[in-house]
């Protein structure tokens, strides 16, 4: 049997980066379900069509190809035959992905691809409706959390690392924005199930918080 680990939480709580590190430590196959939702917003930037417009994002993403492949151990997804890694990290796919993941149509389309990779591998998978929705039966539930202070500082120290200019103040109230939206959502909202284990990693490290989630899959592991 395979085992499942779900880690949900905000944006900039460091769930991607924690869900690589828990993954290469256990040996599981890593999937970030966002960079999912980023590859069918960029498709929609590509194309132009106004993220607002239900119907027409719908309409185009349904058509597209999204796969997830692995390349040197590492997640690798690909539209449309493409492979658009390099091109699903900036601010303004991120802000098209949340405003378009809210679309019954995109989430129907993308979860089912992400339970058909739960139920081959052991996985750990990180997102916004992990524990419950697309793993509802996760043999390890993690909520990742972290003060909106240093999520927003999190993501003005990345841009600035990048030589992309950055407002601290704009981004904590873009920060703030994209909670309120993931957390009231009609479908599949942000939240935290009831069995999901509250991880706070604002002044935790990245190993701190590694080892914290490892010790509590040790604990479920059969």
């Amino acid at each position: 049997m395979s085992y499942q680990i779900a880690i949900d939480g905000p944006a900039g709580a460091g769930k991607s980066t924690i869900a690589k590190a828990v993954s290469k430590e256990l040996s599981f196959v890593y999937v970030d379900t966002g960079a999912m939702y980023r590859a069918m917003a960029l498709l929609c930037i590509r194309e132009k069509i106004d993220g607002g417009n239900e119907d027409k994002v719908v309409s185009a993403c349904d058509s597209a190809d999204v796969k997830i492949t692995y390349k040197d151990g590492a997640q690798v997804v690909m539209l449309n035959g493409e492979d658009v890694n390099g091109f699903i990290r900036t601010q303004e796919v991120g802000d098209m992905a949340s405003t378009i993941s809210v679309y019954k149509g995109i989430r129907e389309k993308l979860v089912k691809l992400q339970q058909e990779l739960g139920e081959k591998e052991n996985v750990v998978m990180d997102g916004r409706d992990i524990a419950s929705c697309v793993l509802p039966h996760a043999d390890l539930k993690i909520y990742l959390d972290a003060d909106v202070s240093v999520r927003a500082k999190r993501r003005y120290d990345e841009l600035i690392a990048k030589g992309q200019p950055a407002n601290l103040e704009k981004i904590t109230e873009e920060v703030k924005e994209r909670d309120y939206r993931d957390m009231h959502r009609d479908n599949s909202p942000l939240v935290r199930v009831p069995e999901a284990i509250l991880v706070d990693s604002s002044y935790m490290t990245i190993d701190e918080v590694k080892n914290a989630i490892i010790a509590e899959f040790e604990k479920v592991r059969k």
